[in-house]
């Protein structure tokens, strides 16, 4: 296995690879992370084969997201210049669960497990509190899909923000107005957002990072500051408590059914591999496991707002369908 990603692929780096035996892989099922650790940012395609070469690999798995598969895409690209007998096979790895074509990629199930007791603690914290609010800031950097599916399998959220569906903070139909009728009503309210989601609030873009990825503004202490300022401004009483527990989801040891799909992914990537089969990522597609060109990875799978998904996300936390103000005339 190569260690860092591509990075570990090529020479000058020094990431030597390491055989990955029954010794040193026995247990790695019982935790989170990655023994082979991983990095970010494109590298050399000529220096990526060369090293393939250097160790005689004639397979070479690819497990990652967007990004990964589309380095795998042109890794192949280069490998028919060079007309070169190396097959590279995909396996989609994110939790944001953001990958175009795949239903699911394995971690999300995990991911949004690992939401429930932190959703449900928050909304103990805001309870106990006159008008407690609970804020919590999740994973999604384009798709709100772990916010969304965590105020599914949670139902004491009353407010669910992702990147997918603009609001407004002030205004008669802004968040903030809304968030106040329901303390008005109740006395508390749970609110998750995805760490996408708001950022055309903000006024300054913060570049990218090494994979091309735009650096998001922080949403999560955006809206606390925002409710706190709004309510102290209506000399009315709030108590936010702020939950931010994004790593916290990420790094866990994979659940039982997580832990199976991986069984299932591993073994039919082998088994394409094994059959001659090359340029293509193995993945969940309408309840079963197929073979999919990587070329048919296109931009991120995002939520339909027109989705049955959406609305019964609606649904269950009772906000709004839209909280953005009409334009004036």
């Amino acid at each position: 296995g190569f260690k860092y990603g591509y990075e570990g692929l090529v020479a000058k780096y020094y990431h030597y690879p390491i055989e990955l035996t029954t010794d040193n892989t026995d247990e790695i099922h019982e935790k989170g992370g990655t023994i082979l650790k991983s990095s970010r940012g494109r590298q050399d395609d000529d220096e990526i084969i060369n090293t393939l070469m250097h160790y005689g690999v004639d397979i070479l798995f690819t497990i990652g997201g967007d990004g990964t598969q589309r380095g795998a895409r042109d890794i192949v690209a280069a490998l028919k210049k060079r007309n070169l007998p190396i097959a590279v096979v995909g396996i989609p790895k994110t939790i944001d669960n953001d990958v175009s074509l795949i239903q699911r990629s394995f971690g999300f199930e995990t991911a949004v497990e690992a939401t429930w007791d932190i959703i449900t603690n928050a909304h103990s914290e805001a309870k106990a509190y006159r008008n407690g609010v609970g804020l919590i800031r999740l994973m999604g950097r384009e798709s709100g899909w772990i916010a969304a599916s965590a105020a599914l399998a949670n139902s004491n959220v009353n407010f669910c923000l992702v990147p997918e569906v603009p609001f407004d903070l002030h205004g008669p139909n802004g968040f903030l107005t809304h968030l106040r009728q329901r303390l008005e009503e109740k006395e508390h309210a749970v609110i998750v957002v995805a760490e996408g989601a708001g950022q055309h609030l903000f006024d300054t873009e913060l570049g990218t990072n090494k994979s091309g990825n735009k650096n998001l503004n922080d949403i999560g202490i955006l809206l606390k500051d925002e409710i706190n300022t709004y309510f102290r401004n209506e000399s009315m009483e709030v108590n936010v408590k702020y939950f931010d527990p994004s790593y916290n989801i990420r790094s866990r040891r994979a659940n039982a059914n997580d832990s199976m799909y991986c069984l299932r992914l591993g073994n039919n990537a082998v088994h394409a591999a094994m059959a001659g089969k090359t340029n293509m990522i193995v993945g969940l597609h309408h309840d079963r496991l197929v073979h999919l060109p990587i070329s048919l990875i296109g931009p991120r799978k995002t939520i339909d707002p027109q989705s049955w998904f959406w609305q019964t996300v609606l649904q269950a936390t009772h906000q709004p369908s839209q909280m953005v103000n009409k334009p004036s005339v």
